[in-house]
């Protein structure tokens, strides 16, 4: 399984392909009658908000849709928006930053009156601010209390596995190695503050490999989690092999279906949302315009900082002087469209 990008990005027109759900996203909520008002003025669409993201996409061609990862949210709001739609009202005002640029998105739910898609938003992002354990690689973090592991609500403890060496340092350190269904978490028997939490979903490889030390377990996070490399002595061999095959079945089973932790029950009768990986359903039948033009960058750029314009320098491709681009931008990449025929 590819490593999830969908929380952690903020993508413009993806293809359908990437449109889809991936294995363990799950869909929460689905409005419709929500414009873009930022980018896609006068545009009616859809909201989709599952456990890693919220996409948008308009109802005439979903070609034209946005996907943004809850990782990537720095602040929600709600704004006084002017929409070509609905006159003057009030909109979901979300800021982001996504590869070191800040961008925006205002979107308006067309039936005035209506917070559902402010509450959706804020609830989930809450819900996975608040579940990082499941996702992320975590060092002297407080997930043991009194040598007990604080368990996770969708968590399973699998084995406990004492006089485990924790390699890292020239002496070792003696401790405590939990499987879950999850993770694996160690932590030294004389300070418990001393620990590893290590997610599946960002571990690359367990290997047994004869090192100095002897037959030792060793554990590669992914890079996006530092690429740390972990090595553990386990004694006697037979435990070492049997704590090597149970991680390597649970990482293989987490991987086949992925828990992101993010859950969130409406505190209403709302209806269950129909799940499907097919999220856009009978829209994924209707051809896009080959000459459409979809999403510019520009429209979505947040630049609050902005005091004064930046001097102009000489553009070859253009032969005239412009304001300098901002730095990590090209002018193929601003103004990039497809042309018409």
């Amino acid at each position: 399984m590819a490593l999830a990008w969908e929380d952690k990005e903020v993508s413009f027109d993806v293809p359908y392909s990437e449109m889809r759900l991936k294995l363990g996203e799950k869909v929460i909520d689905k409005l419709d009658n929500i414009e873009d008002t930022k980018g896609n003025a006068g545009d009616r669409g859809r909201v989709i908000v599952t456990n890693l993201r919220i996409l948008w996409h308009c109802i005439n061609s979903p070609r034209v849709n946005l996907s943004i990862g809850f990782n990537c949210i720095i602040s929600i709001n709600t704004k006084i928006v002017n929409s070509r739609i609905s006159g003057t009202t009030q909109a979901l005002h979300l800021l982001t930053i996504s590869d070191g640029t800040r961008y925006e998105f205002v979107f308006t739910n067309l039936h005035q009156g209506n917070v559902r898609l402010f509450t959706s938003v804020v609830g989930v992002h809450k819900a996975y601010i608040t579940s990082k354990f499941y996702r992320e690689l975590k060092l002297r973090a407080g997930v043991v209390h009194n040598k007990k592991l604080k368990i996770l609500p969708q968590e399973q403890v699998v084995s406990n596995v004492h006089g485990v060496w924790n390699l890292s340092s020239t002496q070792g350190s003696l401790g405590t190695f939990i499987v879950t269904n999850v993770r694996f978490v160690w932590f030294a028997d004389i300070n418990e503050g001393f620990n590893i939490s290590l997610p599946y979903l960002q571990l690359e490889s367990v290997l047994i490999k004869d090192l100095k030390f002897g037959r030792t377990l060793v554990i590669k996070s992914t890079k996006r989690s530092g690429s740390f490399i972990l090595g553990f002595k386990v004694d006697p061999e037979e435990k070492l092999t049997t704590l090597y095959k149970e991680l390597t079945s649970l990482h293989i089973v987490f991987l086949n279906n992925p828990i992101y932790g993010v859950e969130y029950k409406w505190s209403s009768n709302e209806a269950d949302v129909e799940q499907s990986r097919d999220i856009l359903g009978d829209l994924e039948t209707i051809e896009d315009p080959k000459n459409e033009i979809g999403n510019t960058l520009t429209a979505y750029l947040a630049d609050e900082g902005h005091k004064k314009d930046r001097l102009p320098v000489y553009c070859k491709e253009l032969g005239l002087a412009v304001e300098a681009i901002k730095e990590g931008y090209t002018l193929k990449k601003l103004w990039e469209v497809i042309p018409s025929n």
